[in-house]
């Protein structure tokens, strides 16, 4: 009933608030999840005879329905799942599943696209309806998502208000059941949320254009949260995405205030497939990975249940030396991250770490010591990969500085995502972290490509953040550099047992 009263109240809205019905006619912009849909010129929103009429291929096609089109009979059959509706061209009733549903309006074609009810799209998908008075647009909102609960508040007078005044957040405390979130940050295509306590993220992908959405139930930025990122009146905000090759933007809001949540919708540049969990220290993950990458989950466990083994092999190549890979991530024109001062780049800190663990490794008469660039030369991922796989590598290193749209984030961190590198990850940061003298945050899966899609025991090392400007300096000091490198190659050489 609730639905029936908040889609009546559209209708009547549409006719009591002047402007609304021209509007609709005259190109009226469709939203699906706050991601405009591409509407053909020939195809859009219409009023006609008192009904919102919108394409039905442009919105069932961007929830994942099959549409199927009989030209002879001019029926149009919508399925996905365990559900199934038809409508006919010219005809007021559809049948949903068997059963037959009346229609404000029959469907009807325009330039060979079909226009179907609102009213009853938003009944039959599942869809939360809303009018954005300042952009003139229909916004829909799907409801498994964690989307909007169907209210539906009209402006005060006309649609060319373009006053939205602010949100008041909900509170955020024990009492309430809801979680601050108190930190947003993405670097090497991971999306990492901290919040105050453990939270049950619900994650899924949508198309047109493709974008991976992350909603964190009963959740709402925390009270600081605007100081540290960006972050408006209306609890929207976006993170600085520069130089990524697969991600365009990163952006997050308080998409519903009851229940409380937040989302964060990470865009892309083309369809991608991804990780979601929890880090165990009140961190939600998102790993983004290639549609034609293995993807796989920290901690697997094999078949009959049991883990696979941590250790890990150690050949020699042809001369009885170990080869030892050091990675200087980025590079060229991949800056990697920008410092704080906006002076430094992560590429050439990275360098400049792996030419110092390389001169320290090559004093060692058992290694041989190969960097996948020993210049300002940009490599793909994949190509990084090939220099270590085509040497034998007994082990990968790859080095990096961090950044985070807080200024306050710090520490280093490493990282490995196949269980079999998990020792060497263990022995790394043993002497790794505390070389660095800054906040340890431990060791954690990461699900980036070079460590996961290597054969040998591979590691990223974060050793600090650029972000944060009593870091950027500490990161570019000489003696830090050399205290830390030197913590790097002891490392290895403690796992390759030539120490």
């Amino acid at each position: 009933m609730k639905k029936f009263g908040f889609l009546l109240l559209l209708f009547v809205f549409m006719w009591a608030v002047p402007g609304y019905g021209h509007a609709a006619s005259s190109g009226t912009q469709i939203y699906l999840d706050d991601q405009q849909l591409n509407v053909p010129s020939n195809a859009k929103a219409q009023v006609i005879g008192g009904s919102t009429m919108v394409p039905l291929r442009v919105i069932s096609e961007n929830l994942g329905y099959d549409v199927t089109w009989k030209q002879q009979a001019r029926t149009i059959t919508i399925e996905k799942d365990s559900t199934s509706i038809r409508m006919n061209i010219g005809s007021k009733t559809a049948t949903v599943n068997g059963s037959d549903i009346s229609l404000d309006a029959s469907p009807l074609l325009r330039s060979n696209y079909a226009l179907v009810p609102l009213r009853f799209i938003g009944e039959q998908m599942g869809l939360d309806v809303k009018w954005d008075s300042s952009s003139k647009s229909v916004k829909l909102y799907t409801r498994s998502s964690g989307s909007g609960n169907g209210e539906f508040t009209p402006p005060k007078s006309g649609n060319n208000s373009s006053s939205t005044g602010s949100v008041t957040a909900p509170a955020n405390n024990a009492s309430t059941g809801v979680t601050p979130v108190q930190e947003i940050s993405f670097s090497q295509n991971r999306l990492t949320i901290t919040t105050a306590s453990t939270v049950k993220p619900k994650a899924f992908t949508m198309t047109a254009p493709d974008r991976v959405v992350v909603d964190l139930p009963a959740t709402a930025f925390a009270d600081n949260f605007g100081n540290q990122q960006k972050l408006d009146n209306n609890l929207n905000g976006s993170l600085d995405i520069q130089n990524e090759a697969d991600v365009s933007g990163i952006r997050y809001a308080l998409f519903q205030k009851e229940p409380s949540t937040v989302r964060v919708v990470i865009d892309l540049k083309h369809a991608m497939n991804y990780s979601t969990y929890n880090d165990g220290s009140n961190h939600v993950i998102v790993d983004l990975a290639s549609k034609d990458s293995i993807n796989t989950t920290p901690d697997a466990t094999l078949p009959d249940g049991s883990t696979p083994d941590d250790t890990q092999t150690s050949p020699v190549n042809s001369s009885g030396k170990k080869v030892v890979v050091i990675d200087a991530g980025h590079g060229a024109k991949d800056s990697g991250a920008v410092g704080a001062s906006r002076k430094n780049y992560e590429k050439a800190f990275n360098l400049a770490m792996a030419l110092k663990v390389e001169s320290i490794l090559k004093q060692n008469p058992n290694l041989e010591v190969i960097l996948t660039r020993s210049d300002d030369t940009f490599l793909e991922l994949k190509e990084r990969v090939k220099v270590a796989e085509n040497v034998h590598a007994n082990v990968f290193v790859s080095i990096h500085a961090n950044s985070s749209g807080s200024s306050a984030s710090n520490g280093t961190e490493t990282y490995y995502q196949r269980s079999a590198s998990k020792a060497l990850a263990n022995v790394m940061h043993k002497y790794f972290a505390p070389a660095t003298g800054l906040t340890d945050r431990g060791i954690r899966y990461g699900n980036f490509h070079v460590i996961r899609e290597t054969t040998m025991s591979a590691v990223l090392l974060e050793v600090g953040y650029l972000s944060n400007a009593k870091e950027e300096a500490t990161l570019f000091d000489e003696d830090f550099q050399n205290r830390v490198a030197q913590g790097i190659a002891d490392g290895i050489t403690e796992y390759l047992g030539v120490k």
